[in-house]
């Protein structure tokens, strides 16, 4: 999509500080991070949110749980522990509508999160 910021940094348009990237998906840091660790794993292809993403049903999601848990691993947070969040619509915080996972950690995250 021309207007979605996402798909901007997926064609190289938009700067992001990129940390991982397979052939179906993109890992990059959050600009505003809530974490030490805070990066967002997106599919290359433009899915609005996870509902859209899940419905792919081709193991997209799979796909962009995997990079998930590999970030973690690269970023040495896979053995104390993070999180991985999607914000599905605007009530629950989604202010880029481009299917994302946030993958946090680095410090205790209590519950609610922030």
């Amino acid at each position: 999509m021309a207007d979605c910021l996402f798909c901007g940094i997926v064609s190289g348009d938009v700067p992001a500080q990129r940390v991982a990237e397979t052939a179906r998906t993109l890992a990059f840091r959050d600009i505003n991070p809530q974490a030490p660790t805070h990066v967002l794993v997106i599919p290359k292809d433009h899915y609005r949110d996870l509902a859209a993403l899940a419905g792919a049903d081709d193991g997209l999601l799979d796909e962009v749980a995997v990079l998930a848990h590999k970030i973690a691993e690269d970023e040495g947070i896979s053995e104390t522990g993070y999180r991985v969040v999607f914000n599905t619509g605007p009530q629950a915080g989604q202010t880029v509508f481009h299917a994302h996972a946030h993958v946090l950690g680095g410090r205790p995250l209590g519950w609610p999160p922030g």
